[in-house]
Order: structure tokens, then sequence, then C-alpha cells
């Protein structure tokens, strides 16, 4: 299953604390890819199926289904803000190439 940094723990925590909604977690899901590897979907959702996997970094829960959390096995989810470029990135050591065509 995916991990977190402490920056994107942070980052989500302070994005959940301003929604007005209780029960939210992360939602993580990545769906087959073309060439260029999986894509990558993030929400807060309440809603969860008892298949669904879950891992909690402090009051940050993710949650993630069975066929996203195969794709995303040593996967890291990193939050960065500076001058040029701010947000979250998915780092995959399994996504083994990437493509430059713009296509997918």
């Amino acid at each position: 299953m995916i991990t977190l940094t402490e920056s994107a723990t942070s980052k989500v925590g302070e994005l959940l604390a301003t929604e007005d909604e209780d029960g939210l977690a992360l939602r993580v899901a990545a769906k087959p890819g073309g060439c260029s590897g999986p894509s990558y979907e993030m929400f807060f959702d309440t809603d969860q199926t008892a298949d669904d996997l879950e891992e909690a970094y402090g009051t940050v829960r993710i949650v993630v289904d069975p066929a996203s959390a195969e794709l995303l096995v040593g996967a890291i989810l990193d939050y960065q803000e500076g001058l040029e470029q701010s947000g979250f990135s998915i780092n995959n050591p399994d996504a083994s190439h990437s493509c430059g065509c713009g296509k997918n």
C-alpha cells in the first residue's frame, strides 16, 4: 500500500480539517495506464467497502481498493511547496518507465 511522507500527512490533515464532514478519508486509486504506467486519483471519501484497505497516519486515514493497492505497493505520496511548483506527487518505484508521447 502507499506510504505518506510527513509533509503529505500534514497537508492532507490541513485539508481534511477544512472540510465540514465527519468520517472523511483520503482515497487513493491507481488505474493501469498506457506506456507511461498507472494513473493516480486522490479524493476525500466517506464510502468504504468491506474489501478496502485502510492505513492511518496520525489522524489521517488512507483508503485504497484492492486492485489499486497492488499497483501502489512501494509508492510514496509526498507534498512539496515551492516557488516554482507546489502539490502532491506519487513516486512509484514499480513504474519502471515513462513516455513522452502525451498519450496514456
